[in-house]
């Protein structure tokens, strides 16, 4: 415990609601724990898996712990270990010898028993062994250095092999993965012999054969209870001074900022409980994106045990903006009712479209309650992240198996289809009886795709979605001195969110094709690559009229398939079975290939949603002209970047000039300093295209 830091973990309570359950953090999957083991014993094994030379008199070191690493990773290898022994000190020089020896040199001095029945004998693995390595420090040229000058690597005792060293006491070191390891599974009840069962099913090894034994489990334990009951008093005081000083700073902050929101609860002892706050520009950004939001609850303080959610949209460059903050004394249902409550009456009663949340039986309760007309989505990397710390122990070599039926179970199209495959996988594997798969049957309405495929999400889904939410995160949950620090970081971060500009720039037409030119007027650069790509696909499909009036639209390649488009003049409203308009706002290839079949050169207004608009920008942008200046400085760029390419590429010594006047260019453009902002209005002159 580090009662001076305020620390973040991720949420480890299984969704069952069992603590007993076997949970690792989230995002962890079975290759990522290998990768880590690897990366936790290569650091501490780095320098034994090296060729290490015997040690000699006159060997120099910088340091006496550079000597000591040295001759430790000899012994291991050479099948015993060493320990410190003597050290000598002068007034002058300080510390100047040390003496090295190995760990059974000299003799056990008897003690005084105790004054017990029955004391015990333990016998002494000393047993005089004279090897030995003593180290001379001294000064040349003013630099401080240590030589060996005694070396002795006789032994009167047998030498360990490999597989009996690594278990003295020396060399049994439980690395800082494990230790967190350990505490989580000792936290959900686990007994310390099933402790060490789990790390050897987890790291694949077998029994007996993990870098420590059980004793050494048991003393890591008992000293990690005994730290935590010595601090527990020291945390509750810096708990409760700091929630009042995060309460305080939050009324100064609005009386300065009328537009600043917070509210907050206390307990039947008057500490506060509960605190969340928002701020005037995400107030702001929800009334233009709060059609969905992901209310994310993964991770709690280990100093002050509180749950941290925090909610986010998705702006129309496809990044993700802050709309507010809340700090939770427990994850009970009531207490995610009072922070939904709150987080509504932050937003002036709009209520979201949908909201994406981890997987949670208190949460889900409570916006049923609180969000009736909301629908409610399982993010399903969240669920992913799960199925290795719930299946890969029950199932063992089959887990991998189960892991691949599953991914495809999950992007199912057909509800019928999901609910058949799912029957075959629990029976194929055995889990009819398992919690956990009973657990994600009962949410099966908020994570499957084919159940979740009518809902808008506007991309969140999306893996580059997900990284703007890790970006905000870890500028957030550095370890900060008090809750007040950590107030102020996420103020910054969220301002950051919110005002950051998009960095695309213009995208170039691929089809030149109306509706794509129409698109691209319109859309932002973020948008405009999605249904870009969906327009060069469309180019892919055919198209059949129906006897009903609807069309068949599928690949050129396949015969059977398909998605069901229905075309209706009148109202000009289009519909495709895959449902990808509702599900992100944005047209699918199928629809845009009708249409296209139906000489329509540009989209229907009402399939360019407010959200994925240009105009529909946090950050005001310079006028309209300015845009339009852009843009035509890059056409006219691509147009003379095209027409350079197609002339260099006649003859090898064209292509070698045009290389070498353009790396030329390059490097002087990348030095020139930059002008002022208006100069970057001008419309480019003199442009031949010729």
């Amino acid at each position: 415990m580090k009662p001076s830091n305020n620390i973040w973990i991720r949420r480890q309570q299984c969704p069952c609601g069992d603590w007993k359950c076997y949970i690792k953090y989230e995002g962890d999957d079975q290759t990522s724990a290998n990768s880590q083991l690897v990366k936790s014993e290569t650091s501490s094994s780095s320098l034994a898996s090296e060729v290490v030379f015997t040690p000699y008199v006159g060997q120099i070191f910088k340091s006496d712990d550079e000597a000591f690493e040295y001759y430790s990773n000899f012994a291991r290898k050479n099948g015993f270990s060493i320990r410190k022994a003597r050290s000598t000190e002068s007034q002058n020089l300080g510390i100047y010898r040390r003496d090295f020896v190995c760990y059974r040199s000299g003799f056990n001095q008897p003690r005084k028993k105790a004054n017990v029945e029955h004391p015990r004998d333990r016998k002494s693995v000393r047993c005089g062994c004279d090897a030995k390595l003593y180290l001379t420090k001294e000064i040349v040229d003013g630099v401080t250095q240590w030589y060996v000058s005694q070396f002795s690597n006789v032994h009167n005792h047998e030498l360990l092999e490999d597989d009996q060293v690594r278990l003295l006491p020396a060399y049994r070191k439980i690395q800082e993965a494990d230790q967190e390891r350990i505490l989580l599974l000792s936290k959900a009840g686990f007994p310390v012999n099933r402790i060490v069962r789990v790390l050897e099913t987890e790291k694949g090894v077998q029994p007996g054969q993990l870098p420590f034994i059980e004793k050494d489990v048991r003393n890591f334990v008992r000293t990690c209870k005994k730290t935590v009951q010595e601090n527990d008093a020291l945390l509750t005081e810096k708990r409760e001074n700091d929630s009042l000083e995060l309460l305080e700073t939050c009324k100064a902050l609005s009386e300065r900022d009328p537009d600043f929101v917070y509210d907050f609860t206390m307990d039947p002892n008057d500490k506060v409980e509960n605190i969340a706050w928002s701020y005037g520009n995400s107030v702001h950004a929800y009334s233009v994106f709060g059609d969905v939001v992901t209310f994310d609850t993964t991770y709690r303080s280990i100093t002050y045990g509180l749950l941290l959610g925090v909610w986010f949209g998705i702006d129309n460059h496809g990044k993700a903006i802050f709309f507010g903050c809340v700090l939770l004394q427990d994850e009970t249902s009531q207490s995610f009712a009072w922070a939904l409550q709150t987080f509504v009456r932050f937003m002036r009663g709009r209520r979201p479209q949908t909201i994406l949340t981890d997987i949670d039986s208190g949460l889900r309760d409570a916006i049923t309650s609180e969000l009736p007309n909301t629908k409610h989505v399982i993010c399903l990397w969240h669920i992913l992240s799960k199925l290795s710390s719930w299946f890969s122990l029950p199932l063992g070599p089959q887990y991998m198996e189960f892991k691949s039926q599953f991914d495809i179970l999950c992007r199912l199209e057909s509800i019928e289809d999901f609910e058949h495959q799912w029957h075959h996988l629990v029976a194929q594997f055995g889990l009819g009886s398992d919690k956990h798969i009973g657990l994600l049957f009962s949410y099966r309405a908020s994570w499957p795709f084919s159940c979740i495929r009518g809902y808008f999400l506007a991309r969140m889904m999306t893996s580059e979605y997900s990284k703007s939410l890790d970006m905000f995160f870890k500028r957030i949950l550095s370890a900060q001195t008090c809750l007040q620090a950590f107030f102020e970081q996420v103020g910054v971060a969220a301002s950051w969110a919110n005002q950051t500009r998009e960095n695309m720039q213009y995208m170039h037409i691929k089809t030149c094709m109306p509706i794509e030119e129409h698109a691209q007027s319109i859309l932002t650069p973020y948008a405009f690559n999605v249904l870009q790509h969906e327009i060069v696909l469309s180019m892919q499909y055919a198209t059949r009229e129906m006897a009903n009036g609807s069309y068949l639209v599928r690949h050129y390649k396949t015969v059977d398939g398909g998605c069901l488009v229905i075309w209706m003049p009148e109202e000009e409203q289009i519909h495709c079975s895959c449902k990808e308009f509702e599900h992100s706002g944005l047209l699918c290839r199928h629809s845009l290939r009708l249409l296209v079949v139906k000489n329509y050169f540009q989209l229907p207004d009402k399939y360019f949603p407010l959200r994925w608009r240009k105009e529909s920008s946090l950050i005001t942008m310079d006028d309209h002209n300015t845009q339009s200046n852009s843009d035509e400085r890059s056409q006219a760029f691509h147009s003379l970047a095209a027409t350079l390419l197609t002339e260099s590429l006649v003859s090898k010594e064209r292509f070698n000039y045009v290389h070498k006047e353009l790396t030329g260019l390059l490097d002087h453009v990348r030095n020139m300093p930059v002008v002022d902002e208006v100069s970057l209005n001008m419309a480019p002159n003199n442009v031949d295209e010729s």
